[in-house]
């Protein structure tokens, strides 16, 4: 039922979505000295697992906004791979303070971001769904539903999504969302009460596995039949698909494990053809989609966030015109798009079955140079790109 519309005191800019991305934006807008709402449809943060890895130049961002100390020490997160073949990450600039790669849920960085940007000043409203964008000469209006029902009218000058690879504000722009669907497809699972061997992508005559043991003694798994699509389903894989796949592939029941979080990804490659239309932009998997490999997705968004927000905000307080929010295209898109050509070499490498295996061997033969685990150690990390400037106020 749908209730009165209420109007909502209007922001500068409304960023929708209250994951990593947007929260990072939020408070980069903040430091800017912009006025912001986060509408999120989610009631509590997320308790999904989801991305946990951290790269060089995201630390380097966390730093410099003054969010890594409240992260805390990080563990470290070991050499890293390409396509589950070794490359240590810290070569993409030996001496680095933060060469390599870190550990951090992503419900700790979540937490840490929103405490971050609210006390910056960002108005974070949870519970609330977009439903429509209506875009004027001179601003925009999100219209958007509460839990109960009400509808809400919010406006602002411009509006972010950062609402995940489903956007709602994508569909809504009308952003034209080029690439490909995926075709392979990989099932995760966290699971307590099951004890088997680590393992990091290990190849077997039916597929691929991993094991990975988590300090509070669950076991994340991951499990790819070599050839199997990605299943017509409207929700998460059932544990029941997850054993039978890890069984099919490694020979070992986990059916009397518990599952604690469920999840299956592909290895779809997709990206806007402009991060910007008019008043509405995008960042992170709201402008691309591609397969979680090495934690790239999650930090790839972090970095657009770094890149848009002390440009959207020098537009909205008036030091800068439109040109600067047109340069966060041409910035992103191109490093972006370099990101999703290696995303999609690795998923080969992966997901392929015993036809890439003459590939694998030349990739392994190639990453014995030292030229080429710094190129592309350097790519996955973001060291390949420009360090960005955090937002300054007026």
């Amino acid at each position: 039922m749908t209730g009165t519309a209420a109007e909502v005191p209007a922001a500068d800019v409304v960023v929708v979505g209250a994951g990593p991305v947007g929260l990072l934006l939020a408070g980069e807008l903040r430091l800017g000295g912009a006025r912001v709402t986060v509408l999120e449809q989610l009631v509590e943060p997320t308790t999904e697992s989801r991305a946990s890895t951290l790269h060089s130049r995201t630390l380097e961002i966390l730093e410099d906004r003054g969010v890594l100390r409240r992260l805390g020490a990080l563990p470290d997160g070991g050499p890293g791979h390409f396509g589950g073949l070794r490359l240590d990450l810290a070569e993409a600039e030996p001496g680095h303070p933060h060469a390599g790669q870190w550990k951090c849920p992503q419900t700790r960085l979540e937490a840490v971001l929103q405490l971050w940007a609210t006390g910056l000043g960002a108005h974070v409203r949870r519970g609330h769904r977009v439903t429509g964008l209506t875009v004027r000469p001179h601003r925009v209006e999100v219209a958007h539903t509460g839990t109960d029902g009400t509808t809400h009218r919010t406006t602002a000058a411009f509006v972010v999504g950062c609402d995940g690879e489903h956007s709602t504000v994508r569909r809504l722009g009308g952003f034209e969302l080029a690439g490909e669907d995926g075709t392979l497809e990989m099932l995760r699972a966290d699971v307590a009460g099951v004890d088997v061997p680590d393992r990091r992508f290990e190849r077997h005559p039916r597929g691929l596995a991993t094991a990975h043991r988590w300090p509070d003694g669950s076991t994340r798994v991951m499990v790819h039949l070599f050839g199997a699509p990605p299943a017509r389903r409207t929700g998460p894989p059932s544990f029941a698909e997850v054993t039978a796949a890890w069984a099919e592939v490694t020979g070992e029941d986990i059916g009397h494990g518990t599952p604690l979080w469920l999840n299956a990804f592909d290895n779809a490659s997709r990206q806007v053809t402009a991060y910007r239309r008019g008043r509405v932009l995008l960042a992170g998997d709201a402008a691309h989609v591609q397969m979680p490999v090495g934690g790239q997705a999650l930090n790839l968004g972090l970095q657009d966030a770094a890149a848009l927000g002390p440009r959207l905000a020098a537009r909205v307080t008036g030091r800068a015109g439109d040109d600067e929010l047109d340069a966060y295209h041409r910035e992103r898109h191109p490093v972006t798009a370099r990101a999703l050509t290696g995303i999609r070499a690795q998923a080969r490498l992966l997901l392929g079955g015993p036809e890439v295996d003459g590939v694998r061997e030349v990739v392994a033969g190639l990453l014995r140079l030292g030229v080429v685990r710094r190129h592309l150690a350097r790519v996955v990390t973001g060291l390949d790109t420009p360090r960005p400037p955090a937002s300054t106020g007026s």
